[in-house]
């Protein structure tokens, strides 16, 4: 299969290379053909020079995971000049991801059927080869979701997460378990259908469900492990993006 493995990041210094790694390394052993699209939203820290390293590393020493894509090589990269939040990273990588076969070499239909993106947090919270079990799943289901059964997190980041899911029911009408697992594999058809046009953070996956239910799309869960923060700083609980969360929510329900 091909597949293209997106990682947004933030401020992920302590955490980046091994996540990075660890995904080229499992797509390796795996046979998997595609690429790790890293999307450094706006880090300030040291994040973007350990991914340079990485990317030069990788393309000069390292067989492309496919060939025949723009700019050779395993690892792709994109960055944003300032932070425009976590849903804009996952779009950022995903549209990339959708658009990554070359001019002139659009896919068959049959050969389509092999296109899946996936996507990924970058703060090691996740074991990538969990992918396995959302991968056994494929292709009877187009879209295969991480359920975490047990969530390493805070109390009140649990308590946030619960909030969240039924607001998201409330007013949206998705009721989706663990709507944010990070860890997430669909059909090139389906991003095309669910691609949110209006969440830039928090609510990027409730409205990716949202519109992926109106375009009549169903979807299958899998557990996968959870563990906790090593290093660096969580975001994402903070009022200023619980706001910007309920803000969004009523958006994406008026269009």
């Amino acid at each position: 299969m091909r597949l293209s493995l997106v990682l947004p990041c933030f401020n992920e210094e302590a955490n980046i290379e091994a996540t990075v790694k660890s995904c080229l390394g499992w797509m390796r052993e795996e046979g998997i053909s595609g690429e790790v699209i890293v999307v450094n939203d706006g880090s300030t820290d040291g994040t973007a020079t350990i991914l340079q390293k990485i990317q030069e590393k990788c393309n000069s020493a390292s067989p492309p995971l496919r060939e025949g894509i723009e700019g050779r090589g395993s690892i792709k990269i994109i960055t944003h000049s300032q932070n425009l939040g976590y849903g804009a990273a996952v779009r950022s990588g995903c549209d990339t991801a959708y658009e990554s076969w070359p001019a002139g070499r659009r896919p068959s239909a049959a050969a389509d059927v092999k296109g899946w993106i996936a996507f990924m947090d970058s703060d090691g919270q996740f074991d990538v080869k969990d992918f396995g079990k959302l991968l056994a799943c494929l292709p009877q289901n187009k879209i295969v979701i991480g359920r975490r059964r047990h969530r390493a997190d805070p109390f009140m980041r649990k308590v946030n997460a619960k909030l969240f899911g039924l607001l998201s029911f409330l007013v949206l009408g998705i009721w989706v378990r663990d709507v944010n697992c990070a860890m997430k594999v669909f059909h090139r058809d389906a991003w095309k259908a669910g691609r949110p046009t209006v969440a830039t953070g928090a609510i990027f996956n409730a409205e990716f469900f949202y519109r992926l239910k109106k375009a009549g799309y169903t979807w299958k869960q899998v557990d996968v492990n959870h563990y906790p923060r090593k290093f660096g700083k969580q975001t994402g609980a903070s009022l200023k993006v619980i706001v910007k969360m309920v803000r969004e929510l009523v958006q994406v329900r008026m269009r």
